[in-house]
């Protein structure tokens, strides 16, 4: 990951708080949580961690291990989205290391301007945005299935869309007592992605396709619609140049009610404090610095946001990208939820087959949502996990 935001905020901490700051490395995934796990459990912890916000934390024993940040004066400033995914039984343990990341749509603002269109507000007002560039000649839905990955963003990034019609529907998910395709709001986002389909929306090449080729062909205005995560406007900046990445807008993927459009949110991984740290008193000063506006200002000098901060009061820098401003709306209204995997302990781990299965029309909606509810109950079980 990129080191250059908090090298620079732990070299401001030594200076002003003269509190040093050591940074061990541990691998990542499975073989990193493992490592934590294992040395919390032997009493062997460094005074602070970073590790994933959202279902994982609870898997780290947090009332045992870390300290309860609820009373902190920053907390007020998080938002509700990010708090929920470091709060374990009413207790809130973590603070945010970077900015978020945002899925939905990203266009060609070019061809928007060239065709008349407006950002839709409802999934229908986006498929008749879809017909009107297909009319045009172009592509109207960016697939790029060769990096199978990028196929879950229509599923995933209707979260919010779920959350706002079920508000229960993830402690039901997580219990056995909701599933996709039996609950119309979820299921709703397999239908999405067989319209699309249906519709011949797709690039015809969608499964040979990679993010690198799909990334041009938006940049090209070839291809008009892109669902994806917004931190690929970095990779847009990097490869076509800054111009190109502030062609291109965003917008939340619409629902089916124009009154109520929000983002779905990728969190940022937190930083957590172990509790018996001999020096606890010292990891909470920086803590406080860490969230500080001059601090996270600081951080966003040295490593540009990829999405808003979940902090608020915090002011994007002026040359953040047209898309991330586009996004930050969402965040200023309250209108995001973080995305289903952040607090359930449950994600089909065929999730990308299946997507690309319902938007090849290889399967129907139905089958597709049966089919992922079948992946996540077997990993559900896999894990042991209550009531399944």
């Amino acid at each position: 990951a990129n080191r250059d935001g908090i090298n620079a905020v732990i070299k401001k901490i030594e200076e002003d708080l003269n509190i040093a700051t050591e940074i061990e490395l541990r691998p990542g995934g499975a073989e990193g949580e493992n490592i934590v796990r294992t040395r919390l459990a032997v009493n062997e912890s460094s005074d602070i961690h970073l590790f994933n916000s959202g279902a994982l934390l609870a898997t780290l024993n947090p009332a045992e291990n870390f300290y309860d940040l609820s009373d902190q004066p920053y907390i007020d400033k998080f938002s509700d989205a990010y708090k929920q995914t470091v709060t374990v039984d009413g207790k809130i343990y973590g603070i945010p290391w970077a900015s978020s990341n945002v899925g939905g749509w990203l266009y060609n603002k070019k061809v928007y301007e060239e065709l008349g269109l407006s950002v839709p507000k409802t999934w229908d007002e986006l498929m008749e945005n879809c017909q009107k560039i297909k009319d045009a000649g172009k592509i109207p839905v960016i697939g790029s299935f060769a990096t199978d990955w990028t196929s879950q963003l229509i599923l995933l990034a209707d979260y919010y869309n779920v959350q706002a019609v079920e508000p229960d529907f993830a402690i039901n998910f997580n219990n056995n007592k909701a599933k996709y395709a039996t609950t119309p709001a979820a299921f709703r986002a397999f239908e999405k992605m067989s319209e699309v389909y249906e519709r011949g929306f797709l690039n015809e090449d969608c499964n040979a396709t990679t993010l690198d080729v799909a990334l041009k062909m938006l940049v090209d205005g070839e291809g008009v619609h892109y669902p994806m995560l917004l931190n690929q406007v970095a990779n847009i900046a990097s490869n076509y140049g800054e111009e190109a990445a502030n062609s291109i807008g965003f917008f939340a993927q619409p629902g089916d009610n124009p009154e109520n459009v929000g983002a779905t949110i990728w969190l940022p991984d937190s930083f957590y404090f172990y509790k018996d740290s001999p020096r606890i008193e010292y990891a909470l000063k920086w803590a406080e610095y860490y969230v500080s506006p001059e601090a996270v200002q600081l951080f966003s000098q040295h490593h540009p946001p990829e999405g808003p901060y979940v902090i608020s009061g915090i002011e994007l820098p002026d040359n953040v990208y047209a898309p991330i401003k586009d996004a930050l709306k969402y965040f200023e209204e309250g209108k995001i939820a973080p995305a289903l995997e952040f607090i359930t302990s449950v994600k089909g781990p065929n999730s990308p087959q299946i997507c690309i299965q319902a938007l090849s029309g290889i399967k129907g909606a139905k089958e597709c949502a049966e089919e992922y509810d079948a992946d996540v109950e077997k990993q559900a079980k896999q894990l042991g996990l209550e009531g399944w």
